[in-house]
């Protein structure tokens, strides 16, 4: 069995996130990894076709960056504490694709991510960012569903 060095966590900074941290923090221990935390921030320049002024598209995307950068160091500081070294990420861009960015730009050995469970339409319109992930995933990848873990 591998040594996981590196465990990707990537988080949407919901209150469901915080079901997953034990998973999170009992395979660091285990292996003594390094976690590593990843916002990814949705792209709007596709509505950029829409009248809708480059700049104020920036700058909203800018806010965004900055706002979950803040949030994202107040989790880590929360639930990682006994985790020193947990580093931080946001990244701008789709969800799937970024994360498989991270997966290989940082070497991770591990991926643990939580799914939303959706279903029917929502799937649909949406996608599974866990599904697009898990298809194209170089590492192992462990799903927790957070609505199914007490």
């Amino acid at each position: 069995m591998n040594k996981f060095t590196k465990i990707l966590f990537p988080v949407d900074l919901s209150d469901t996130m915080t079901k997953i941290v034990p998973f999170v923090t009992t395979m660091a221990k285990q292996f003594e990894s390094k976690i590593h935390l990843l916002f990814v921030a949705r792209v709007f320049q596709y509505f950029t076709g829409m009248y809708v002024p480059h700049p104020s598209i920036n700058n909203f995307e800018s806010e965004i960056v900055e706002g979950a950068e803040k949030r994202l160091l107040e989790f880590k500081d929360e639930y990682f504490e006994t985790f020193p070294e947990t580093k931080t990420m946001v990244v701008s861009g789709g969800a799937a694709e970024e994360i498989l960015k991270y997966i290989q730009t940082e070497g991770i050995d591990l991926l643990i991510m939580g799914t939303h469970g959706r279903k029917g339409l929502d799937k649909i319109i949406f996608g599974s960012v866990a599904e697009q992930v898990v298809k194209s995933s170089s590492v192992p990848v462990f799903l927790i569903n957070p609505y199914k873990v007490s």
